[in-house]
């Protein structure tokens, strides 16, 4: 039996709409939306544009950074205060030989451009990334210091160093798509690529003043002020990887080779002429150990490798004392791999001179000898066959006898201050090769005694 519906319930029609309850409703949604990005300005939304920005005066980038993220509205009016002739005069502080701010003590330029970029960070967040580095290029477009050639006194100046960091703060946590885009923005921006074509296809030293804006645009905007080891890798090999071997050896050396302390330029000659001390080496020593640490897809241990090669004949072949040092610096893993390659490739020579000028290293900065013995034991198990390593060690025998001879001809040869310093290395020399001797007695009784 089919069941009955139970219809004793009054059934409610549907309310048709009069013209009154249309106009209601059209109302009603008109003022939602025009009241919706008003809303979101909360109580700023009863205050007109001038008393906001009147208020933002009094608050500090971080707190400003902070208010930027209330909401879209609220961050666009922000950007639009900072378009204003008042608001960049306020923010972009262009005190740049003087680093200190003149209201607070306790706060340095440099923090307050690192606050700026996380303003702005902030406030470009739903850009493109385009766009967003044209919004800011505009803005501080007429902060001369962050320009290539924008400052007269560039040495005395923190500007490129403010950019650095500012640019640093505004990139971090980007992917590396979108931070090619930067280096290729500031490329475009500056002419960066064809500044450093004329610099390494130009004579050593020829353009000094080109040479030293490159070292401090790249030191002081791209590669300074990471934290991880791995974004200064990227950049690093941002400004690298385009170039030939032989000109990435050259531009090497003009970022981190040494320097005049009087005017900052490069000095070509300096590992060419006399032996150099550690500070003059670091800076190319930390630069290798970056790409070879970093394990980078772009950099192979053969290419660090060829990259040390040629670094050591710019502008022409180093004092072998020198690239001695470089390789100590450098490592245990790039001076075994370094010399290793010498090895396979059958420069037994050069990598017997090699030997003799680590053993004079450490001699002069007193390593422990058994380190340069111990990396030549290695080296030795790289030959396939016992004639070889016996060839080998004779080859270090005699590169120490030709070292000694060459230097004691040197010393006779000559007079006064540059007969003092011959006589000093030949002293480290005999000293180090009787050092490194006892190293090896010491690991063959071992063995014996083993």
């Amino acid at each position: 039996m089919a069941s009955r519906v139970n219809t004793s319930f009054t059934l409610i029609p549907n309310q048709k709409y009069r013209r009154s309850n249309r106009r209601s409703s059209y109302f009603s949604n008109t003022f939602d939306s025009d009241s919706q990005p008003l809303s979101t300005l909360g109580n700023f939304k009863a205050l007109p544009v001038e008393i906001f920005q009147i208020i933002l005066k009094y608050l500090s980038v971080k707190d400003i950074s902070m208010l930027s993220m209330v909401s879209k509205t609220v961050s666009q009016h922000i950007i639009n205060y900072i378009s204003t002739s008042s608001g960049s005069k306020r923010l972009l502080l262009q005190d740049f030989h003087d680093p200190e701010l003149p209201d607070r003590e306790d706060i340095t330029i440099l923090d307050h451009y690192k606050s700026l970029g996380l303003l702005f960070k902030r406030c470009t967040l739903l850009l493109p990334t385009k766009d967003r580095l044209k919004y800011i290029h505009k803005i501080l477009a007429d902060v001369s210091c962050f320009k290539f050639n924008g400052c007269a006194s560039p040495l005395q100046c923190v500007g490129l160093l403010c950019y650095g960091i500012f640019l640093q703060t505004l990139t971090a946590g980007w992917d590396e798509l979108e931070c090619h885009r930067v280096y290729n923005f500031l490329c475009e921006l500056t002419n960066l690529s064809r500044k450093m074509q004329t610099a390494v296809c130009s004579k050593p030293g020829s353009a000094r003043k080109l040479e030293l804006r490159i070292r401090l645009f790249c030191r002081n905007v791209l590669l300074d002020h990471w934290i991880h080891r791995s974004d200064s890798a990227f950049w690093l090999t941002c400004i690298l990887k385009p170039w030939p071997m032989v000109n990435q050896a050259r531009l090497l050396y003009i970022l981190f080779g040494p320097i005049s302390p009087q005017d900052g330029q490069v000095i070509w000659q300096k590992m060419i002429e006399e032996p150099t001390d550690e500070s003059c080496l670091k800076g190319l020593a930390d630069a290798i150990k970056l790409l070879y640490d970093t394990d980078t897809k772009e950099w192979t241990a053969d290419d660090v490798i060829s990259l040390v090669d040629e670094l050591s004949v710019v502008p022409r072949e180093w004092l072998l004392e020198n690239n001695a040092r470089l390789l100590i610096l450098s490592g245990n893993n790039i001076c075994f791999t370094f010399m290793a390659s010498k090895a396979v490739n059958g420069r037994t020579v050069e990598l017997a001179r090699l030997i003799v000028f680590l053993a004079l290293v450490c001699e002069k900065e007193l390593y422990c000898m058994d380190w340069a013995v111990k990396m030549m034991q290695r080296v030795c198990k790289v030959f396939s066959t016992p004639v070889e390593r016996n060839n080998f060690l004779q080859s270090v025998a005699n590169a120490f006898a030709c070292a000694i001879m060459e230097m004691l001809q040197s010393v006779m040869s000559e007079d006064g201050d540059d007969d003092d310093r011959s006589f000093m290395n030949l002293f480290h020399l005999v000293q180090a090769q009787a050092s490194f001797h006892k190293e090896v007695l010491y690991l063959t009784m071992n063995v014996l005694s083993s």
